[in-house]
Formats: C-alpha cells, sequence, structure tokens
C-alpha cells in the first residue's frame, strides 16, 4: 500500500516535533500498519493552488493507493480567497486522484479565529470562509466516494491538551487522535489492517508557559513574515464587520456567503444534496445539512477526544 499525503502545515507535521524534524498524524498512521510504503507532499503555507499544481504532480509520480488531501485553512487567510476557485480546483483534483484509483482521504478542519481566540470581529469572517470550505468538502467528498473526517467539533477545538502552543496547530496527541480516527476509518473499509498508533503522547502537552515562550519567539516572527498580506486582510475583513454591524445590516454578509457557496457548488456540478446544503447555508445554517449529506455519502466520522 502506497500511502502519499498531500497538504498545509497541519499534515506536513507542525506541532509534533521529533528528533531531526517533525511527524504529525499521517506518518503516526502509517507507522503502524506493515507493508505500507509512505511520503508526504505536505508543505506549511500552502494553498489549495499549491497542492493541485505543485504537490499532486508529485504524488502521481509516486503511484498512490491511498492519498489524503487536507487544505484549505491558508485559503480563508489570504486576500485572494475565492470558495468557486477552491471548489474547481478540490473537484478536480479529487476526480484525478480517484480517477486513478487512489482511494480518497479528507477532513474538514476548525475556523482559525476560533483557535486562536480572536475578537468577534476578526473572527467571524474567518469562521465564515472556513465554513464555506467546509461545506465544499464536505459536498465533494459525499461525491467522490472519500473517507472523510470531521475536524471541525466542538468538543475537540476546546480540548487545549490535544493542541500546541500556538494554538493553531494539534500538538502530538492531537496529531495522534488525528491518526486514530484516519485509521478506525480506514480500518472499516478493510484498508488498515494494521494497529492504529498509541494515544498517550511521548512529550506533555505545553503548559501556559509555552505558548508565552512561542509568542514571544516564533510567534512574533510569524506575525512579522505575514504582515504584509495576512494583517492588512484581517483589518479589512473587521472593518467591514464592524460597518455592518453598525449599520444593523451584519446579515448581508452571511448571505453573501451563502450565495457566493451555492455558485461555487453550481460551479463543480452539484447532486441534489449539494444544492439542499446551499439553501441551508443562505437559511442561516452554516454546514449542518452538508455535514449530514456527507456522513451519508462516505465514509465519515466526528472526531472527539
Amino acid at each position: 500500500m502506497r500511502f502519499a499525503a498531500l497538504g498545509d502545515s497541519l499534515t506536513e507535521g507542525v506541532g509534533d516535533p521529533v528528533a531531526g524534524g517533525r511527524r504529525g498524524w499521517a506518518a503516526l498512521l502509517a507507522a503502524g500498519q506493515c507493508g505500507w510504503e509512505f511520503r508526504n507532499f505536505a508543505a506549511s503555507g500552502a494553498l489549495t493552488l499549491d497542492v493541485v499544481e505543485q504537490q499532486a504532480p508529485r504524488a502521481r509520480e509516486f503511484e498512490p493507493d491511498l492519498v489524503s488531501v487536507v487544505v484549505g485553512v491558508n485559503d480563508t487567510l489570504r486576500r485572494t480567497f475565492d470558495i468557486r476557485h477552491i471548489a474547481v480546483r478540490l473537484d478536480t483534483l479529487y476526480a484525478d486522484l480517484v480517477g486513478n484509483g487512489a482511494v480518497l482521504l479528507t477532513a474538514c478542519l476548525p475556523d482559525p479565529g476560533a483557535m486562536l481566540g480572536l475578537p468577534g470581529p476578526l473572527a467571524r469572517p474567518l469562521a465564515r470562509r472556513q465554513r464555506a470550505v467546509n461545506s465544499v468538502v464536505h459536498a465533494l467528498s459525499a461525491r467522490h466516494g472519500a473517507v472523510h473526517l470531521h475536524l471541525a467539533d466542538p468538543a475537540w477545538v476546546e480540548d487545549r491538551t490535544l493542541w500546541s502552543a500556538d494554538r493553531l496547530h494539534p500538538g502530538e496527541r492531537g496529531h495522534r487522535l488525528i491518526a486514530a480516527r484516519c485509521h478506525a476509518l480506514l480500518a472499516e473499509r478493510g484498508l488498515a489492517p494494521g494497529a492504529p498508533p498509541p494515544a498517550e503522547p511521548e512529550q506533555p502537552p505545553p503548559g501556559a508557559a509555552a505558548s508565552l515562550y512561542w509568542l514571544a519567539t516564533a510567534g512574533t516572527a510569524w506575525l512579522a513574515r505575514r504582515s504584509t498580506d495576512l494583517l492588512p486582510q484581517l483589518l479589512r475583513l473587521a472593518g467591514d464587520e464592524l460597518r455592518h454591524g453598525v449599520r444593523g445590516t451584519a446579515v448581508r454578509l452571511d448571505l453573501h456567503a451563502a450565495d457566493a457557496l451555492a455558485a461555487a457548488l453550481a460551479a463543480v456540478a452539484p447532486v441534489p444534496d449539494q444544492l439542499q446544503c446551499a439553501k441551508a447555508n443562505r437559511s442561516g445554517v452554516p454546514g449542518a445539512a452538508c455535514a449530514a449529506a456527507a456522513r451519508s455519502g462516505s465514509g465519515t466520522t466526528p472526531i472527539t477526544g
């Protein structure tokens, strides 16, 4: 069994350092499976476009039997965010991988604003974007028969023992939990006969001191690097949120996001269940109907501690 992992820093293994580099959930999953050959093509900061243009061609040369594609959070942090483009890229990528005989493993993700504990005007627009990405991933996972894992459930997000010092990536315990849940889903299909990774981490979870140290060192450097793209974008989104809040027109932002999602799903020839997802989103239940549709259409499970 050849397993290729595509995606961003989550799959690269940020938050799970080991001697010589990073490990992460995908490597933990592969380690317990006898006869698996594993390659990790994921890279920190990757957008969906990077996965399609840079990682996928290298993965095809590997001729994998199983491919994980977990991406989208970085897209929500860019001024170029366009849910229609994301949907079209993912649909094309999923179809190509499945068409070449690979089993597809996908996941939806928590919104970064909630993870970072951002104030409402900053958190709401990011949550809106992440819900749209998750809705697309739910719908396309169902269409392409993917093994799909829900990583956006509140219990998972709120358990701080699962997260690293940066509050945005899983810690070792979190990576182990993701690997175990993926193993359970794959085992249901007879694809992971080996043992799941042990649940208990080798290192203790980071405490408050570690989080403060990260903020003073790596966190400050990260903010400096992102000061030309992320921070101006967040300020613009927060400004829009505040203006609409003052005018009493905040619902327009939700309706605009729902319309954009409906157009994105239409652009990838949605099946009836996906159209129902878009209608439910416009009614103010973002993601809920899509999650239900995805659960009925593909192997899927929520993740909890």
